[in-house]
């Protein structure tokens, strides 16, 4: 079964995100919404189907990546949520929460060995 399909996106931690930004905004043209900024490709395979990577800035207080205490969350696309988790369990990989299910897809967090928190997530709709 073919597990990461692609980067959904890159998310961290700063002491100000507004002011990041705009730094981003200013120097290198990243212009972000309240959900950080996407970048929209085409999937190789398939040109007529798109797919987006999501780069965003969070507060350093959030707790958006607990229990990770690290400053940054990596999103990887995958095909089939539901079908990997299970193969996941029975690597006895940390499952930090349970298969959650929104209009823009499905997502799950998992530790790596060094406690970096991993979001999975199953594309729909527009995203796929």
């Amino acid at each position: 079964m073919k597990k990461v399909t692609g980067l959904g996106g890159v998310f961290f931690k700063c002491d100000d995100p507004e002011e990041i930004n705009n730094w981003y905004a200013k120097n290198l043209g990243i212009v972000t919404s309240e959900y950080g900024a996407n970048f929209e490709w085409r999937d190789v395979d398939d040109t007529s189907k798109k797919g987006n990577t999501t780069w965003c800035t969070f507060p350093k207080e959030s707790e958006y990546f607990n229990p990770s205490t690290k400053p940054f969350m990596i999103n990887y696309r995958v095909d089939n949520l539901v079908a990997l988790v299970e193969e996941l369990k029975k690597e006895d990989v940390t499952m930090v929460d349970e298969i959650s299910e929104f209009e823009y897809g499905k997502f799950v967090h998992i530790l790596d060995p060094e406690g970096n928190v991993i979001e999975l997530w199953e594309p729909k709709g527009n995203f796929e």
